[in-house]
């Protein structure tokens, strides 16, 4: 199993930041490159508590199909999105949000997954998966923060 962290200040209030960190539309246009898309439950609009969205997208030259449910929601501070159908054993993101002190926000994002396929998937998550997963992360906040401060 991999688990990486990953912090992003962004001059964004925090509600502000949560708020649009749900937001499907958000999602898809910051993963644009990999043409995920929400074909399936919440497909447009803010997710909440419960709520489940099954994503595709191509990874490697491969489509992929993966339908996350919110798992936990305490707004405006955390939520946590989990796999419950899809392509790695084990996928679960926890996303926290806090005042900085200056009106901005820390964003902490705490990632835990576990690729299918006993040793040859535990090769891969050391490999090439925990650097891509993190990336995937690394894009999408920045582009939650050149969106948010822009506004």
């Amino acid at each position: 199993m991999i688990r990486f962290d990953v912090v992003t200040l962004i001059r964004a209030a925090p509600r502000r930041v949560f708020e649009e960190s749900l937001s499907v539309e958000a999602h898809m246009a910051s993963m644009a490159g990999s043409g995920e898309r929400a074909v399936g439950g919440v497909t447009s609009g803010r997710m909440g508590p419960g709520d489940q969205v099954t994503w595709r997208a191509r990874h490697f030259g491969v489509a992929w199909r993966m339908t996350s449910v919110i798992s936990a929601y305490d707004a405006p501070v955390f939520f946590v999105d989990e796999q419950v159908a899809g392509p790695f054993r084990r996928w679960r993101h926890e996303h926290r949000f806090a005042d900085d002190g200056g009106g901005g926000t820390v964003m902490r994002d705490a990632v835990e997954f576990a690729a299918p396929l006993g040793v040859l998937g535990r090769v891969a998550e050391a490999v090439v998966l925990g650097r891509y997963m993190e990336a995937l992360i690394v894009r999408r906040n920045a582009h939650l923060k050149a969106l948010l401060e822009a506004s």
